[in-house]
């Protein structure tokens, strides 16, 4: 992502936010509740914009989100937030496929995604599960 793509007007982030649509969890391969586990995903009208959450017990265990090239994401596991490249903008046979993308973690948390993407949760806020992952950023 350059550094261009970060500078976004309230109006952008408005509209990226409320662009979300929750995706029909019968559409994901291991979709619903198994052992405790929840997996919901939201997508927004640009490309390669997605949110994923995986719940656990209704609490975030696995989050990630996607948006032009650039990737944040958090695991319980290992709590902090991870920036990361995606190879969604590369023009090759397999990135004509979604279930493909790729992460190429950056050595350092790039702050300026992570600022961009917050922003962009808060315009959901309203809702539990955008709230719950806005604490992720504490």
């Amino acid at each position: 992502m350059s550094q261009s793509n970060y500078v976004l007007d309230k109006n952008e982030v408005a509209s990226l936010g409320a662009s979300l649509r929750e995706i029909s969890s019968k559409i994901l391969k291991s979709s619903g509740y198994r052992g405790g586990t929840k997996k919901v995903w939201f997508q927004g009208e640009e490309p390669y914009f997605d949110v994923f959450f995986e719940l656990r017990n209704n609490q975030i265990a696995w989050f990630q989100f996607t948006l032009r090239g650039k990737s944040l994401s958090w695991d319980s596991k290992a709590p902090g937030l991870q920036t990361g490249t995606t190879d969604e903008l590369k023009l090759n046979d397999v990135s004509f496929y979604a279930a493909s993308k790729t992460i190429e973690t950056d050595n350092e948390a790039d702050l300026d995604f992570i600022n961009l993407v917050k922003l962009i949760l808060q315009t959901r806020a309203d809702e539990d599960i955008f709230a719950k992952a806005l604490k992720l950023f504490s």
